[in-house]
């Protein structure tokens, strides 16, 4: 079985993440979307909250598509799981750099594992989760940066009257 990870941190999943996972989940048998519980960042919502909010973004793909929450290196999520390839969406050239530098690591770390890079679609280019947060913030409409199940949720947990 050919079997994929999907690592991020998804504060919250974005229409980027989302189109990237769809693709990525055309291309392998199974595909599981980890949610990094990163202790260096102040996360908006909890890892559960992530992994709730992106099951029911991905809901529709049944049972090959699963989502649960990490902590750790990602080459190690990718063993648990048996997967032999890790998922990196690009939104543009200057995404790559970094990323190129964290698969060349992940591969000295586990040489079996390889990373594919996806392009986000197009009309995705510009999102990202620090942009859907921002405009959230302020009130904006988020209904193109972010999946519809996250709306509700982003927008209650940055309503101005909300103490932080």
């Amino acid at each position: 079985m050919r079997t994929a990870v999907f690592p991020g941190s998804f504060d919250p999943i974005t229409s980027a993440h989302l189109d990237v996972a769809r693709r990525a989940a055309d291309l392998y048998d199974r595909l599981v979307i980890g949610v990094l519980s990163n202790p260096r960042k102040d996360p908006l919502f909890s890892a559960e909250e992530r992994v709730d909010l992106i099951r029911a973004c991905v809901s529709d793909l049944g049972s090959r598509v699963s989502v649960e929450a990490f902590d750790g290196l990602t080459v190690e999520f990718a063993a648990a799981h048996s997967a032999a390839w890790i998922i990196r969406g690009l939104r543009a050239v200057s995404d790559f750099e970094a990323e190129l530098q964290m698969a060349h690591t992940n591969r000295r770390l586990a040489p079996a594992v390889d990373t594919v890079f996806l392009m986000s679609a197009l009309e995705h280019g510009y999102v990202s989760s620090t942009l859907a947060r921002e405009i959230a913030r302020y009130g904006g409409d988020v209904s193109l940066l972010v999946p519809e199940p996250v709306i509700g949720p982003l927008k209650e947990r940055l309503r101005p009257d909300r103490p932080m």
